[in-house]
């Protein structure tokens, strides 16, 4: 129990008007505050809850009390919004991968983009100058790459749990389905539990991860062929029988999924039954093919980001003489496009063996010429390593949650050194919008670049992720 709070079960019937929601998809209310708070011009107290959206009449439960704020559930929904939504998925409000499922999709997207300029503007003191249309896609069974927990522990005795945790909770949910899972994969769900409690090493194996591929050939009239590429990764920490490694076979030639096995770290995951196959997805747009492995960073909505490569390069704006820079380029999922577009493009990762994924893919795409990589720790970056990559007119910049600090604060540095090593054009694709917006600020504070355009793409529906793309122009002196 972290310091301040108090457990609570108390329940409020006064009625209080939700306001506002914030990005756990909590109602945010605020209780009238006394005559005494009044004189001192305090504001009532803050009550956040969850299941309430904002202009809703509700009734609420509170279980966590502060000074300052307290914590509740809805109790009863007097008054609904008009863009509440009927969650779709029976573990909603127990599972926390979706926070978001009782709030319209167009309602979902709004509130993001609002986060996204409100941290624009609050941080980075910075409005873009043209907010970017917001790109939506499949709100269902888009998510083809997932992290499943396994634990041999369950109210219902002896069943083995397989799926997400439970929200802010340690505790895997009780779920036989998941709605925004491709449904071939959702379906597997309650065999996959089966599967798992025949084995000798049930309490040894407590992660499946899942990656799904395109098909190998869409046009085929073999189901083998034509159907989406399934693999599962299972963590075992321990050694498999001769009976387990009967039963992964016996799973994977009835549900036709491709098994691998990870016994230690990343490094050792490796296919265990069939011994052929092939995961990869596609960019048609630029004639990209992209094979990959399950222990692969890739994107987990296929539809989305075909999208998002080919807005970004849209906006990147890329002539055929250009020199680009990709900076966190993973397996190349921008670098590749880009290679069709420019004279050349140079992809820089920190991880050695995704350098060594994006070289094979560009080879596999007979990009070898016009696509190079190299690692580079681009969370320790000098004017003096931006000196090292060369000049080039346009940088494209994925990075993970952390953003791109370093290479900011050197971009920074340079434009006080006045130096023609700075991009003419910057598109920057971010996964959290306020690292995004600290970045900003030391683009278009100290860096000499104008905000052009900020948009956020849902890429991950009926959650609280919030995916974005900035694009930055530098300034003629």
């Amino acid at each position: 129990m972290r310091r301040g709070d108090k457990p609570v079960n108390i329940e409020v019937a006064k009625p209080i008007q939700v306001e506002a929601l914030d990005l756990d998809a909590q109602g945010i209310a605020r209780l009238t505050p006394d005559e005494n708070s009044l004189e001192e011009g305090q504001s009532g107290k803050v009550i956040f809850i969850q299941g309430a959206l904002p202009t809703e009449l509700v009734t609420y439960t509170i279980t966590s009390d502060k000074a300052r704020f307290s914590k509740a559930k809805v109790r009863e929904i007097l008054k609904p919004a008009v863009f509440r939504a009927q969650p779709r998925c029976a573990a909603f409000g127990v599972c926390g991968g979706c926070t978001m499922q009782h709030l319209d999709i167009r309602a979902q997207i709004a509130m993001k983009q609002r986060v996204l300029e409100d941290d624009l503007r609050h941080i980075a003191k910075v409005q873009p100058e043209e907010i970017l249309r917001p790109m939506g896609g499949p709100a269902w069974e888009y998510r083809h790459r997932a992290r499943l927990s396994a634990v041999n522990r369950s109210i219902k005795k002896g069943t083995v749990l397989i799926g997400f945790h439970e929200g802010k909770s340690g505790y895997v949910a009780d779920m036989l389905a998941c709605e925004i899972l491709p449904k071939h994969v959702s379906d597997l769900l309650p065999q996959l539990r089966k599967l798992v409690m025949g084995m000798s090493i049930v309490d040894r194996m407590p992660q499946i991860e899942l990656a799904v591929g395109e098909p190998e050939d869409p046009s085929s009239a073999y189901p083998q062929k034509s159907s989406p590429v399934t693999a599962l990764v299972f963590r075992n920490l321990a050694p498999l029988s001769k009976e387990d490694e009967q039963l992964l076979r016996s799973f994977a030639d009835q549900h036709r999924v491709w098994i691998w096995l990870q016994p230690k770290g990343i490094e050792s995951v490796a296919p265990f039954y069939p011994e052929t196959g092939k995961l990869c997805y596609r960019l048609p747009e630029f004639e990209i093919e992209m094979p990959f492995k399950p222990a692969d960073f890739t994107q987990v909505n296929h539809m989305m980001n075909r999208s998002l490569v080919s807005r970004a390069i849209r906006l990147l704006d890329v002539q055929k003489e250009d020199r680009v820079l990709d900076l966190f380029c993973g397996i190349g999922n921008f670098t590749l496009p880009l290679a069709r577009k420019a004279r050349q493009v140079l992809g820089i990762e920190g991880l050695a063996t995704l350098t060594t994924r994006a070289k094979a893919n560009a080879q596999h795409n007979g990009l070898e010429k016009q696509a190079s990589f190299m690692q580079s720790d681009l969370f320790e970056v000098t004017t003096e390593t931006i000196a090292s990559w060369g000049k080039a007119e346009r940088w494209l910049m994925d990075p993970p949650r952390e953003g791109a600090m370093e290479v900011c604060k050197a971009l920074a540095q340079l434009h006080e050194q006045h130096s023609d090593l700075l991009p003419r054009r910057i598109v920057y694709v971010s996964c959290n919008p306020k690292t995004l917006a600290r970045d900003v600020d030391i683009l278009c504070h100290q860096a000499g670049y104008t905000l052009k355009g900020a948009g956020i793409v849902n890429m991950f529906p009926h959650t609280s992720h919030v995916e974005s793309m900035a694009v930055f122009e530098r300034r003629v002196a």
